[in-house]
């Protein structure tokens, strides 16, 4: 096989490849890998070029073998740690006099990788948090079986404590089925139609005994008559009673909370009529290196605080993927020392 032939082979390739000899030289490589290893790779050495041990034992092993070998490579794109999966492939009656060589093809595996570590990041946090409560009623199961015994007080005491654990469990494990259903049917678009105005009146109805024990004010600026949306009524039900809970426990302090309700014929984020729902609080607000983050599984602004008050840190995750299959947009904004405006944007 000619060079030329074999550079026309190699740029054909839709992933980094280069070819390797018996000389041990890089006799051809396309663009891809140029990218990725350095422009001027083509008649060098591979090992002044791959310079990680496990990607040269494993070319070497190939050439001197003239089969079949597999391994890693570790690189950094500048933005991110990357892993590409390395493999070579022996050729015959090609390269420097015709001795063979040696196709290494890179495979950029980084989206399995960081898969991988969500879920082993993900099994952790539940762990952590189904055994923080789970300590804690042992240990007082354990003292009401023995000194506890036969103190009345203590006993009560003990009692309310195991009660608000076990509900928080529940809570937990009530929202991973939450996250686990809505994330399942991100996919199918809802089609009922659903009155957002009347909704959100329910919710702050319901929620009114929660907004006097912590004396916040509730308010709904919003048109009179239906605004229809397409949606999941429950669905929706659970974002906004979420987004108007957090406000009334984080931003509550501030003393009042006001959800907005404003429909618009074109929306910019939406390209179309649409509803922005906005809870605002006049709280503590959130520092902005939080951000971009309150949307992940078990991410807290403020870990004391959520646990205290009862929070799963699966809300947002929850909020996040509701609205993901709505189709809409989901906006923070924060300020500290001013408050908060959690936004949600839906197709009508």
């Amino acid at each position: 096989m000619s060079s030329e032939l074999i550079d026309e082979f190699i740029a054909a390739v839709p992933m980094p490849a280069l070819m390797v000899d018996q000389t041990e030289r890089i006799i051809a490589a396309n663009t891809e890998s140029k990218t990725l290893l350095g422009p001027n790779i083509q008649g060098r050495h591979f090992a002044t070029i791959l310079r990680q041990p496990q990607v040269i034992d494993t070319i070497e092993n190939s050439l001197r073998s003239k089969g079949h070998t597999k391994t890693r490579h570790l690189s950094n794109d500048g933005a991110q740690d990357t892993t590409f999966e390395v493999e070579c492939r022996y050729m015959n009656g090609i390269g420097a006099v015709s001795g063979g060589a040696v196709l290494v093809v890179f495979q950029d595996v980084t989206h399995l990788e960081q898969a991988s570590q969500m879920r082993r990041d993900f099994v952790a946090n539940v762990s952590h948090e189904l055994r923080t409560p789970l300590t804690a009623l042992m240990g007082f199961i354990e003292t009401l079986r023995g000194p506890a015994r036969d103190d009345a007080a203590a006993r009560e005491r003990f009692l309310k404590i195991m009660t608000d654990e076990a509900y928080r469990m529940n809570r937990l494990v009530g929202d991973l089925l939450s996250l686990n259903r809505v994330e399942s049917e991100e996919r199918v678009r809802p089609t009922e139609q659903v009155d957002i105005n009347g909704l959100l009146q329910s919710i702050l109805n319901a929620l009114r005994p929660l907004s006097d024990d912590a004396s916040v004010e509730l308010s709904l600026t919003a048109p009179e008559g239906p605004v229809m949306v397409t949606g999941d009524s429950d669905q929706l039900r659970q974002v906004f009673t979420n987004l108007v809970e957090n406000g009334i426990k984080y931003g509550g302090s501030g003393g009042s909370v006001e959800i907005k309700l404003i429909p618009s014929e074109r929306n910019i984020a939406i390209r179309g009529p649409a509803v922005r729902v906005q809870v605002i609080d006049k709280g503590p607000g959130i520092d902005a290196v939080h951000l971009p983050r309150l949307t992940e599984r078990f991410y807290r602004a403020d870990n004391h605080r959520s646990r205290q008050l009862g929070g799963t840190g699966l809300g947002l995750a929850i909020v996040k993927h509701i609205v993901n299959r709505h189709r809409g947009r989901l906006r923070v904004e924060s300020d500290l020392g001013k408050g908060s405006v959690f936004t949600v944007i839906l197709p009508r």
